[in-house]
């Protein structure tokens, strides 16, 4: 068996599919290489307002038949939309992957954008940034992503501010549909106990007829980073701090070896350098993350954590010395061996989620033209030394470049 199917369309779209024959369900989607960073400023939060709306009535269903036809199934439909992707995508059980395929053709290729579903969902996105708002360690992230990248596509909000969202209109979505849809730039994507024979005949029967449409998009790639410390007085009792730069973009031989310091640093294992310091040894958070982001053009490197008042500055410093620790003192090869076992276990039990594998392999080969294997991802893994961490730490791990944000609570301290 080989490991994946693909096909190229007559129209452009892509598919790949991954036969698993241990399971009963299925899982698909349909990934569009289009987000929040290829909005007009005006129109801020349309791409997340258009995977809302796929929802809400094509030609030939109303909202309440696109949400029961899986449901009454036992499956599941669900969307996201991030600053460089929306997805449409389904889980059931195998025997119904024709009804999910078609359905998700449905909501992606023929929704109507019905006006009177508009308004509607215009007030379920405003009480949606009403609840980020309320959640510090949400709201954080987001308005991080603005103190980085500025004015930058990459540093607006994916939901939109309350001003965009409410001048949103009917002709809008049309129009932005139309300008970003690129058939070239869509992959089906396909994860379960279905024969290459079967997955091929669905792709045919369901997506060749669709008419090609092509875009002339041009995305602005992001430059002239400044760095930015900003403080914002919340109603909250814990101070929250988010501090980072940006980071390697997808192509970049460095992400890899990058993405290991991370999780060395702040990763999701208990045993990460600053979870070992400032929650275990000295107790001051609940918990302590490094994370990573890469785009097409750039990436987004962050250290966050939330702590009372009179810990703020003491957390602070603590993740400085493990900062300056990875620049200063190079790995011995036993520490990072167990660094590279861990990250590679990490890996892959997260592909044991096929839902998680499903949407991978669209985003890679959207973003990468290919899908890398485990085994390549280990092999790079593997060829990364303690030279290159340390030399790495010591070109991106600098403190005046970094920005940070700060939210407060009111009282003083």
């Amino acid at each position: 068996m080989q490991e994946y199917y693909f096909t190229e369309l007559a129209n452009g779209i892509r598919a790949i599919h991954k036969e698993m024959n241990y399971t009963k369900i299925v899982h698909v989607g349909i990934m569009l290489d289009i987000g929040s960073r290829d909005e007009d400023p005006e129109k801020q939060g349309i791409a997340h307002f258009w995977e809302h709306m796929a929802f809400k009535g094509t030609q030939k269903r109303r909202s309440f038949h696109i949400i029961n036809r899986l449901e009454s199934l036992g499956g599941e439909l669900n969307a996201y939309t991030t600053k460089e992707k929306i997805c449409f995508y389904a889980s059931v059980l195998d025997i119904h992957i024709e009804k999910a395929i078609e359905l998700l053709v449905d909501i992606t290729f023929h929704s109507l954008f019905p006006e009177k579903q508009i308004e509607k969902e215009r007030q379920v996105i405003l009480e949606e940034m009403s609840m980020y708002q309320d959640t510090p360690e949400d709201a954080i992230m987001d308005d991080f992503d603005e103190l980085v990248f500025s004015a930058h596509p990459l540093g607006r909000n994916i939901l939109g501010t309350e001003a965009s969202v409410k001048n949103i209109k009917k002709e809008d979505f049309l129009k932005f549909v139309k300008t970003h849809l690129d058939f070239e730039r869509i992959v089906f994507s396909c994860v379960g106990n279905i024969s290459e024979k079967k997955i091929h005949r669905l792709i045919k029967k369901y997506f060749d007829h669709l008419i090609p449409r092509n875009s002339l998009r041009n995305r602005l790639f992001f430059s002239d980073y400044q760095p930015k410390q900003e403080e914002q007085r919340r109603e909250i009792s814990q101070v929250h701090y988010l501090m980072g730069l940006p980071a390697y973009n997808l192509h970049a031989p460095e992400r890899i070896p990058f993405y290991l310091l991370t999780n060395i640093l702040g990763g999701p294992g208990m045993n990460s350098r600053l979870n070992l310091n400032l929650r275990e040894k000295h107790g001051f958070v609940y918990g302590v993350e490094a994370q990573f982001s890469s785009y097409i053009d750039t990436g987004l490197f962050s250290i966050g954590f939330a702590t009372d008042p009179v810990n703020f500055k003491r957390s602070k410093s603590l993740i400085n010395q493990e900062l300056n620790k990875l620049k200063q003192i190079r790995m011995g090869a036993r520490q990072l061996h167990v660094a590279k076992e861990q990250l590679k276990g990490q890996l892959a039990m997260s592909e044991e989620n096929n839902n998680a594998l499903m949407l991978m392999m669209a985003k890679s080969l959207l973003d990468l033209n290919k899908i890398p294997s485990l085994d390549h991802i280990f092999k790079k893994i593997d060829e990364v030394s303690p030279e290159i961490i340390q030399d790495i730490a010591q070109k991106t791990l600098q403190l005046d470049q970094m920005s940070s944000l700060t939210f407060l609570p009111h009282s003083d301290f």
